[in-house]
């Protein structure tokens, strides 16, 4: 049996998408061990996420240690991991997804349309703050940093009437007592991975990649493969107005001989591109057999309605940095 070294951020949430893994990883027999690695982004927490704009903010020292060989493998929420992975790497395994829904978590109002005007809700995504903006242009948003247990607190505390997280994050935590309305992706579209974890190693490291290979969940892989495709091909990192909800609806296989078996997914993608102030969201549907193409064409699309001008604008206001060449 192997023994396997992994390296995560330190917040609670990371620690729990790390020991996860671990676990499964022990059930097969191996020995584990955890290396905790404070990454660019937990360094900075005054500061609204799209604001800062650092390509892979919370994964650039993790695979430093991977390139040093501290680490085997780095585990983290797939939706962090910028489209264009550092030559070197590679995404071993897709895990079987959670909840990619967001959730809106209150004390005293159970939806987004019981909130009163003016009403405080607390959130640093652009993406979310302009699909709120969209339903509720009278919402007050303001930025809201921290790691899961922070921002529940200030909701608690009263500094927001309403704040909006990932669902995955609080289901794993088990930290769902303040969720009162789990947001369809029609009125809120996820981010592109949100409650995936992308498990990733050295590129040509084989022997982390098979012992890895069990993770992998071909489902995961189809929907994020889609989202990241849509991304990448808008050109936006993790903190741009851009959602991406892709699901498998069906497969079918085809037989090419006696030694050839391919199961082919049915996926549905929705995306949407949207201005930070919720003045103009543009959004795509369609479905498709082939994850990158169908996030590409969706991606074409999208830019030609519009899309390419909110985005610019965005990087002109400074609201977000555009990704590095």
């Amino acid at each position: 049996m192997a023994r396997l070294r992994i390296g995560s951020r330190g917040s609670q949430l990371a620690l729990w998408q790390a020991n996860h893994i671990s676990a499964l990883l022990r059930e097969r027999g191996h020995e584990v061990t955890l290396e905790i690695i404070k990454t660019t982004g937990d360094k900075i927490t005054d500061v609204a996420l799209a604001k800062v704009g650092t390509k892979g903010m919370f994964t650039k020292e993790i695979e430093e240690a991977l390139a040093e060989n501290r680490v085997d493998l780095a585990v983290h929420s797939l939706k962090d991991l910028p489209t264009e992975l550092p030559h070197g790497f590679e995404i071993a395994a897709i895990t079987k997804r959670e909840d990619p829904r967001d959730a809106f978590c209150s004390r005293h109002y159970s939806r987004i349309e019981d909130l009163p005007r003016g009403a405080r809700v607390g959130t640093s995504s652009l993406r979310r703050q302009a699909q709120l903006k969209a339903i509720r242009p009278d919402l007050d948003i303001h930025p809201l940093r921290g790691n899961v247990d922070t921002r529940l607190r200030k909701l608690e505390q009263g500094e927001y009437d309403a704040i909006i997280l990932a669902s995955a994050g609080l289901n794993r935590l088990g930290k769902t007592e303040l969720i009162r309305q789990i947001i369809p992706a029609e009125i809120m579209c996820p981010a592109a991975g949100q409650g995936a974890l992308g498990i990733e190693i050295r590129a040509g490291d084989t022997s982390t990649r098979a012992l890895l290979a069990f993770l992998d969940d071909p489902a995961a892989r189809a929907a994020t493969t889609c989202e990241r495709a849509l991304l990448d091909k808008l050109g936006g990192g993790c903190q741009v107005p851009i959602g991406a909800f892709a699901e498998v609806r069906g497969s079918k296989s085809s037989d090419h001989g006696r030694e050839e078996h391919t199961t082919q997914l049915a996926l549905h993608l929705h995306a949407i591109v949207a201005d930070p102030d919720g003045s103009k969201i543009l959004r795509d549907s369609r479905e498709g057999n082939d994850p990158e193409a169908l996030g590409r064409e969706a991606g074409v699309a999208l830019l030609a309605r519009g899309g390419d001008e909110i985005l610019e604008a965005v990087y002109g206001r400074g609201l977000a940095t555009p990704p590095q060449p």
